[in-house]
């Protein structure tokens, strides 16, 4: 990646400043060596305990005290505004895997905007984690080893066709679409396998299945490529 700035063999911890549970930060902090904030999501991981490895944004919401501590070659403002902070760090990012805290959380454009990043860059690994919901753009191909009755939600951000084998409902021969078919509220009657024949589809699991799609996105040896 040209415009990678954090380089990581192993996944890495991208942190944001919307809401989120300090708790389950915690849990992740503990998970992850690696950690890059996103903008304000670096006072989040400062009043966790913590300092990020690199903070990425426009810095318009960083805090001017947890800006001035953090060494200056940790801190990477990149100014342009066309594009969010989500955006900015994911980009920046050369991992297998970037698990995201704190973008799914507080204001619904905020929520959306995120989703649209997962869609920009289908080539890319990347699970967002909430308080309710984990949220990845799925490969071609994903094998999940879920539980009975497990909410199993497929949201398109374009037209996409697909097949499923362990869903109660489904998804050969649909048509998904923003506009006209989504696939949310499904469930899985034991083990799923989903395919997709391009991409724009997310998939989304309830939080307690993070480790479940954290493992099948790393083990899933198919790729889209970059937009």
């Amino acid at each position: 990646m040209n415009d990678a700035i954090v380089f990581s063999e192993e996944p890495v911890l991208l942190v944001g400043g919307a809401n989120g549970d300090n708790q389950q930060l915690a849990e992740l902090l503990d998970a992850f060596p690696c950690v890059v904030a996103a903008d304000s999501g670096a006072d989040w991981v400062r009043a966790m305990g913590r300092w990020p490895d690199a903070l990425i944004g426009d810095l318009d919401s960083v805090s001017p005290e947890t800006r001035a501590a953090l060494p200056p070659d940790r801190v990477h403002h990149i100014a342009e505004q066309d594009s969010t902070d989500f955006d900015k760090a994911l980009r920046s990012i050369a991992a297998p895997l970037i698990v995201g805290i704190g973008f799914l959380g507080g204001r619904v454009d905020h929520l959306l905007a995120a989703m649209t990043v997962l869609a920009r860059y289908p080539d890319r690994r990347v699970l967002l984690v909430g308080e309710s919901d984990v949220i990845a753009h799925m490969p071609p191909r994903l094998e999940l080893p879920l539980e009975a009755d497990t909410r199993v939600s497929l949201y398109p951000m374009r037209r996409v066709e697909g097949r499923s084998t362990g869903l109660h409902w489904p998804i050969d021969g649909l048509t998904l679409s923003p506009s006209t078919r989504v696939g949310t509220s499904n469930r899985a009657e034991g083990p799923v396998a989903l395919e997709a024949k391009s991409p724009g589809l997310l998939v989304i699991l309830p939080v307690s299945a993070r480790a479940v799609l954290q493992e099948a996105l790393l083990s899933s040896d198919a790729r889209w490529p970059a937009l």
